[in-house]
């Protein structure tokens, strides 16, 4: 199971979890959240060897496109309402994510339009805002997604739910998005906590 940290933006703290080796770390290019990266160096992120991954919310394809070339990722996350076309257009030059907020009504079937577009979803708690809610969803709804496109599951994720985790069964599990539940403050990560997460994580 792939493991991403999402929500870093202090260069120190992004060495430290650096350390722990998460398959994707993410970076939010989003002003309307406590984990904005702000005016982070690109230079913070230069020697990681994991996808780098830039956030966006409703993002202009062209500030999209000047972002993944400044710090240079080498995959970026979608949350907002992005359609099909707009994430085919970025699948031709980077791996896509698309993060679709999850409810115990939930209509999968407007993933399909997405499944030629991009290369993982992203499964979060649907809350009115994108992400970092620290709640989770009923896991439960995730057996009505029958598309062969991978998927990350998002949303609440700590230290008191990770190993149930592992009773998710579904053929296109891909990985944990882990983020608020493992911070001392919105976008710095307690890397104890992280820690005791990935061990959990890697033993299953």
């Amino acid at each position: 199971m792939k493991i991403k940290v999402c929500g870093l933006k202090d260069p120190d703290n992004i060495k430290a979890v650096t350390a722990l080796s998460p398959d994707y770390m993410g970076f939010i290019c989003y002003d309307g959240t406590p984990r904005f990266i702000g005016e982070l160096p690109a230079d913070a992120l230069n020697s990681l060897t994991q996808y780098k991954t830039g956030v966006f919310v409703n993002e202009e394809k062209e500030t999209i496109e000047q972002l993944i070339n400044q710090y240079s990722f080498n995959a970026i996350q979608l949350h907002g309402n992005e359609s099909a076309d707009f994430c085919k257009a970025l699948k031709d030059k980077i791996k896509v994510i698309k993060a679709f907020g999850v409810h115990e009504n939930f209509d999968f079937e407007q993933l399909n339009a997405y499944q030629d577009s991009v290369d993982y979803f992203l499964f979060d708690t649907k809350t009115v805002l994108h992400g970092g809610s620290g709640n989770t969803f009923n896991w439960d709804v995730l057996q009505k997604y029958n598309l062969n496109v991978p998927f990350f599951l998002s949303g609440g994720l700590s230290l008191d739910n990770i190993e149930q985790v592992s009773h998710i069964k579904h053929p296109m599990f891909y990985g944990v998005d882990l983020n608020s539940r493992f911070e001392t403050e919105p976008g710095i990560k307690d890397i104890a906590l992280l820690q005791k997460a990935f061990n959990l994580i890697r033993k299953q």
